[in-house]
């Protein structure tokens, strides 16, 4: 289901009896994108967007009164670059149970100056090698991680592994991120997507010379395997 205007004005909206924040509920609905958020009219304090199917955690317009964004139980393998230009008031940001592989994919979220809460639970990136000390280093402001609270003692030992120059090739090193073009679980895999369609269209070449009645069809034919052209088409596709 497509997040469109008329959802976001008819999703159920309430005032959360703890916190008194005014939240819109916005769970369930396999919302695959994130979009036409700007018909909230940044009424809102906090928005749920748990169990959808999101794969990337943008498109927000600029929501200046947005504290909390739940997007738990999505698919959200990426995270836009200057999200505090959308959201420069988040302070809480629960990601539990998506798709984030690489330490340095967090880097972004070092951006949002204001976030103390973080869950990263049940995300691939969490088993890698010195997570939460990387996380600690490299986003300072938060105060929550994965619902256990930062202690004094994890910032000075996350300062002493990446202080100085061996720290610094340590976080590099191990700071990497998604390789742009790299599979990404939940979506198409566009080169073996490319390499299979290339196959077809050769085959489907060979099996019109093979039926070709005439030395002409043969012949434009054969000029059409070595210049990608197929018939039926003007030119291969592109990606």
């Amino acid at each position: 289901m497509r997040l469109t205007i008329e959802l976001v004005e008819g999703a159920a909206q309430y005032i959360h009896p703890a916190t008194r924040d005014r939240e819109l509920d916005l769970r369930g609905y396999k919302i695959p994108v994130i979009e036409n958020m700007g018909a909230t009219l940044d009424q809102f304090d906090s928005i749920d967007m748990s169990d959808n199917d999101i794969k990337r955690l943008d498109n927000f317009p600029q929501l200046k009164r947005v504290t909390k964004i739940l997007l738990s139980n999505n698919r959200i393998s990426k995270i836009q670059d200057h999200l505090e230009e959308s959201l420069p008031n988040l302070q809480w940001l629960i990601l539990t149970n998506n798709d984030l592989q690489q330490l340095g994919d967090l880097d972004t979220l070092a951006s949002l100056s204001h976030l103390e809460f973080l869950s990263l639970l049940g995300n691939p990136v969490t088993t890698k090698k010195h997570y939460r000390l990387y996380v600690i280093h490299t986003i300072p402001s938060v105060r929550v991680l994965d619902f256990k609270k930062v202690k004094l003692k994890e910032r000075e030992e996350a300062a002493r592994l990446f202080k100085g120059k061996k720290g610094s090739l340590l976080h590099q090193e191990i700071g990497v991120k998604t390789v742009v073009g790299e599979f990404v679980p939940g979506e198409p895999d566009t080169e073996q997507m490319k390499k299979q369609r290339s196959a077809e269209e050769i085959e489907a070449i060979k099996q019109a010379i093979s039926k070709a009645t005439s030395l002409d069809e043969i012949e434009r034919l054969q000029e059409a395997l070595k210049s990608g052209m197929i018939p039926g088409k003007t030119q291969m596709d592109v990606d």
